[in-house]
């Protein structure tokens, strides 16, 4: 993720577009086809992780036949990775975007770890394919952790520029230790889906945001510090 945009990692070469009118209804239909088939694999992935995807399984979902699934996707490698990238694409519409509306600095980096706190809230009941990626691939390399792997850093490497630019713009201590304050904000969001998901303990959305207060007051500019870039 140049500065403001998280890097896209996946793309395959673009493909040429047909000007032959004769040849672009066909087209149209089949990324739309190829467009619903991937969200029902992303659902899918949701609840059943990526190593529950199959083109068997995806066929009966969309009540499609198994060649008519291949054809989109040719493996159930590029199936998987595929919806790695379509998550990733919603994650960067849901929470990365949305953050840079705000100011430079402390906004944008809370409102950065609110939205991620907000997406992990509704995946509660479905679950996060950055979480059940990880435990699925974490010992199994490959073209699909590469993906995973690759996903996670880019996100890491916007929180970590966010973070910077709060040291910036005064709003946190020149000292601040940047990898290790993204490792704690990280750390919350992992306790936030294990008590939520897992345990299913009350207040631990409360709970979340409370401890990143603590993290902010932690890191923070002494007040002169901050009253003087006001």
């Amino acid at each position: 993720m140049p500065a403001g945009k998280i890097e896209r990692t996946f793309d395959f070469p673009a493909r040429a577009l047909d000007t032959d009118s004769r040849n672009t209804r066909p087209a149209l239909k089949g990324q739309q086809t190829r467009a619903a088939i991937l969200e029902a694999a992303l659902g899918l992935a949701s609840h059943v992780g990526l190593e529950g995807l199959s083109i068997g399984a995806l066929a009966e979902v969309t009540q499609m036949s198994k060649s008519g699934v291949f054809a989109h996707f040719g493996s159930r490698e590029e199936l998987q990775i595929s919806v790695v990238r379509e998550y990733h694409a919603k994650f960067e519409e849901e929470v990365f975007y949305p953050a840079l509306r705000e100011p430079r600095g402390l906004p944008r980096l809370r409102g950065l770890f609110e939205r991620w706190v907000n997406r992990v809230s509704v995946e509660i009941d479905s679950g996060c394919i950055y979480i059940s990626g990880a435990v699925e691939f974490d010992d199994r390399p490959g073209p699909v952790r590469d993906a995973l792997a690759s996903m996670v850093r880019a996100w890491h490497g916007a929180l970590e520029r966010a973070i910077r630019i709060a040291v910036d713009e005064g709003h946190l201590a020149p000292d601040t230790d940047v990898m290790q304050m993204l490792f704690e904000i990280h750390g919350l969001i992992l306790a936030l889906h294990h008590d939520a998901r897992f345990l299913q303990a009350p207040g631990a959305l409360e709970r979340a945001h409370k401890a990143f207060d603590h993290v902010l007051d932690h890191y923070a500019a002494p007040a002169p510090a901050r009253s003087r870039r006001r």
